[in-house]
């Protein structure tokens, strides 16, 4: 499946950026988007995963789309198409693998 999504109910920063060190991913940090934010259709040339710990994001790719809050962890396989949009704001954490 290109697009996982998991109800981990972690959301502390720490523990998050800890658990994605060590299944290997790297380029960590956390990110934050405003009410209203909109990322049109892309891809990214590396897995990734977006964790949120605060907020709220509306994620689409093809086959669907899903909402995440606080604990929720969605892993995207590099060259799926995905979309996101905010309509409260989100922070999450984002790291990448090749």
């Amino acid at each position: 499946m290109n697009v996982e999504i998991k109800k981990t109910g972690i959301s502390d920063i720490q523990k998050i950026k800890q658990i994605l060190e060590q299944e290997g991913y790297s380029n960590i940090y956390t990110w934050c988007d405003s009410e209203g934010t909109f990322y049109d259709w892309h891809t990214h040339s590396y897995d990734e995963v977006r964790w949120v710990y605060e907020g709220s994001v509306v994620i689409g790719y093809e086959g669907g789309q899903v909402e995440l809050f606080p604990g929720d962890r969605l892993e995207i396989k590099s060259g799926t198409k995905h979309w996101a949009k905010t309509k409260t704001g989100v922070c999450y954490v984002c790291a990448s693998k090749r």
